[in-house]
């Protein structure tokens, strides 16, 4: 009976709906006028032109759209455009210059504790931060340009900021010069999909205490660092790109403090470190490709019960690297290309156990200053003793079945 009278209830309002046109050839001159004309259900429609009316808030459930991208420019004073109505849709806008302020957060688009928001198809530029979505069900941020123009961290917002909420797609937006591209806190059954986040301060990707989510094929290249996964569970990984993303303390993907998650098909190339683990446990790396890294994984000796199964690991300096000698976690028929057995049986696997941890990685981790003696004769004599007689590197720091070809991913 209750869905009954809501479909009723939404049959009347499109039926009743009316279109609201804004222009300066028009009759309604100014887009805080439509809105107050507008009830429920109708469309305000904002032809070109540029709109500097302050702080815009939309508490009526509308179809907000722009024709040739009308540009509602918040003066680098308020925050652009407020939502504090379910369902409603903002489409077509640029979106520049809100205000800059540590306190209130002001934002190119900010939805408070709203469902069903649609925000599609806009541009935004040179915002504080972008698109923030606060204590949200069920929205959807589809094919956004975000940019800014940040220097340092501590003066710049998030591109995508989603905060105590619950099943948001994220989905083809394109994000640069925010501090993390994409920022999820305490944020479930969501997913992040088709992305490309370049170029940000801090994170293409920041996770915090966000559980059930996935993110899938998505960009992230050039970021101070590239995903930052942390104090979380049952995260799903696939398909994405994580490049180019160099620092002191830089990674491609980095995972702190997380379980029970699946990583599967990404590519990490040149990187400072592929991938790196602390306090992890219950994760399947499985079907990646780490090329040109630093570091291809560096697994803390925190990490437990973590399977490293069907990878490639090509022109790495280092494959793998540790800060411990307990080994609690299996790696099975993975590629290196460092590996020099052999393969009597020609059944594709080697036949000798592969030590993928060097005795130089090992050196490395406690005097990184001893990167000086990289390549010298002195190093690969030593390293290769230790991968005839392991005596410093933990013998169970093994892939037994090593593939004497790289898999077709």
């Amino acid at each position: 009976m209750k869905n009954l009278v809501y479909i009723l209830y939404f049959i009347c309002l499109i039926s009743n709906a009316k279109t609201i046109t804004v222009g300066k050839s028009y009759p309604v001159k100014t887009i805080k006028q439509a809105l107050t004309l507008a009830n429920d259900g109708d469309t305000v429609l904002v032809t070109t032109g540029i709109y500097k009316e302050g702080n815009i808030l939309i508490h009526k459930k509308i179809a907000f759209l722009g024709k040739n991208f009308p540009t509602l420019d918040g003066q680098n004073k308020f925050e652009v455009l407020s939502v504090a109505a379910d369902s409603v849709v903002i489409k077509g806008f640029k979106i520049i210059n809100s205000g800059h302020a540590a306190l209130d957060d002001p934002c190119g688009i900010k939805v408070y504790d709203r469902s069903f928001v649609r925000i599609e198809n806009n541009i935004l530029d040179n915002n504080f931060f972008g698109i923030y979505l606060q204590n949200s069900k069920n929205g959807v941020v589809k094919n956004n340009t975000i940019k800014a123009y940040g220097k340092q961290e501590q003066l710049i917002g998030n591109g995508i900021h989603c905060w105590k909420s619950d099943n948001l797609q994220i989905i083809g937006n394109k994000i640069s010069g925010h501090r993390d591209g994409i920022y999820f806190e305490f944020v479930t059954q969501s997913v992040i999909w088709r992305n490309i986040s370049n170029y940000n301060i801090r994170y293409g990707l920041h996770f915090m205490f966000s559980n059930d989510d996935s993110y899938i094929t998505n960009v992230f290249k050039g970021n101070g660092a590239g995903v930052a996964v942390m104090f979380t569970k049952n995260v799903k990984m696939f398909n994405n790109y994580f490049e180019e993303n160099w620092g002191d303390s830089a990674y491609g993907l980095l995972l702190k403090e997380i379980a029970d998650s699946y990583i599967f098909n990404n590519h990490f190339k040149r990187n400072t470190s592929g991938i790196y683990m602390e306090g992890t446990s219950r994760i399947k790396v499985e079907k990646n490709v780490f090329e040109a890294n630093g570091w291809g994984m560096k697994i803390q000796a925190s990490c437990m019960e973590n399977e490293v199964v069907h990878n490639n690991y090509i022109g790495n300096t280092f494959d793998i690297s540790t800060n411990g000698s307990l080994v609690l976690n299996t790696f099975n028929s993975n590629y290196w290309d460092k590996y020099e057995g052999y393969d009597l049986n020609k059944d594709g696997i080697g036949d000798v156990p592969y030590h993928p941890l060097s005795l130089f990685a090992v050196l490395t981790e406690s005097n990184p200053s001893s990167m000086l003696l990289y390549r010298s004769f002195m190093i690969t004599l030593l390293d290769k003793s230790e991968k005839v007689l392991p005596s410093i590197t933990p013998d169970n720091f093994v892939d037994n079945t090593p593939l004497m070809k790289q898999l077709r991913l």
